[in-house]
């Protein structure tokens, strides 16, 4: 390695330290097992890094750093601005990678690293270790499954997690739409909160598998929490020809799709006045909807929605995420 990389593994290194030593009180008062200590803090050192704790590690009353051979640590590397070497960037990630885990007192083998590529005009991914790496994390008493190794993703939002807490306040008694849902956090929210209902609507029988796990995970599952394979759009026309309504509807949509299953493509830039709409049609009146997005090049205009709009995005993005532009959000009520 060239000094160059060493002198970043120092960077990385001491950040990573200072990150963490700020968030530690706050991980733990909150119960959180899951966080996100860096992110392209440093322009030269473009990573997102999040570290999973065992449930065990959430006990408020425990000392010392947040990391230990029990936990687990995602390194994300963000698109660089130039073409890179690809043999170069391995070896790089592969030092960072080591420098994070000798900070934190995390085992190399828990080290997951996703390095982006291109290969036939799409993007691949790569990652560090073998095997499927499965780890079950805590947030606010209740517990989610992800998975560190197979997918872009790990299967857990970190930056929704306020949301997802006023969700679950907000839902006692109350029949819940999570449209998009993919691994059903904010479904396993809703129910801990004492929602009579939560329907869970996703295109992706991965993700509806995945969300069904977390709510076993949890106790949670059963009739009253249906899980759906459906178009987004489609769902919520029927929805309104049957006179279906919801109380409480969480829409998280993506910022572009183009599945096969989809009459048309999505793009949220576009799509979101219409989107808005057609969940505000099967709004239940004096209901709520939580709109969010993390396309940057959304333009959110309230004239073009009916009910009461509250932005709510500033509330809605956790402590220990540096980008408070990671996503927006917004409170809807319908009109009573």
């Amino acid at each position: 390695m060239g000094e160059k990389d060493e002198r970043q593994a120092d960077y990385l290194a001491r950040r990573l330290a200072k990150n963490e030593k700020s968030l530690r009180r706050w991980a733990r008062t909150e119960r959180v097992g899951a966080v996100r200590l860096y992110d392209r803090d440093i322009p030269e050192i473009p990573l997102a890094i999040e570290l999973f704790r065992s449930p065990s590690a959430t006990d408020a009353t425990a000392e010392g750093p947040l990391g230990g051979k029990d936990a687990a640590l995602s390194l994300a590397l963000y698109e660089r601005p130039y073409e890179k070497d690809l043999a170069e960037e391995l070896a790089w990630l592969s030092r960072m990678a080591e420098a994070a885990a000798a900070t934190l007192g995390v085992e190399l083998e828990s080290v997951f690293v996703r390095t982006r590529r291109k290969m036939r005009g799409d993007a691949q991914y790569e990652r560090r270790g073998s095997g499927k790496a499965e780890r079950i994390v805590r947030e606010g008493g209740l517990s989610f499954l992800v998975n560190l190794s197979d997918y872009l993703d790990t299967g857990l939002f970190l930056d929704h997690r306020p949301l997802r807490a006023r969700v679950r306040a907000e839902a006692a008694g109350r029949r819940v739409l999570n449209l998009f849902c993919y691994t059903g956090s904010f479904s396993v929210h809703a129910a801990a909160g004492g929602a009579e209902l939560v329907s869970s609507v996703d295109l992706s029988n991965t993700y509806l598998a995945w969300a069904e796990r977390n709510l076993a995970l949890n106790g949670l599952g059963g009739p009253s929490r249906p899980l759906i394979r459906a178009e987004a759009r489609s769902f919520l026309a029927e929805a309104k020809s049957r006179s279906t309504r919801w109380d409480l509807i969480i829409a998280d949509p993506p910022t572009f799709s183009n599945s096969k299953a989809s009459p048309t493509d999505f793009d949220v830039n576009r799509a979101w006045p219409d989107l808005i709409r057609a969940c505000l049609a099967v709004l239940a009146p004096g209901g709520t909807l939580y709109f969010s997005s993390n396309s940057r090049r959304l333009i959110f205009d309230p004239r073009l929605v009916e009910g009461r709009v509250q932005d709510v995005s500033e509330e809605s993005i956790p402590p220990d995420f540096r980008d408070r532009k990671i996503h927006r959000a917004w409170r809807i009520e319908a009109s009573s």
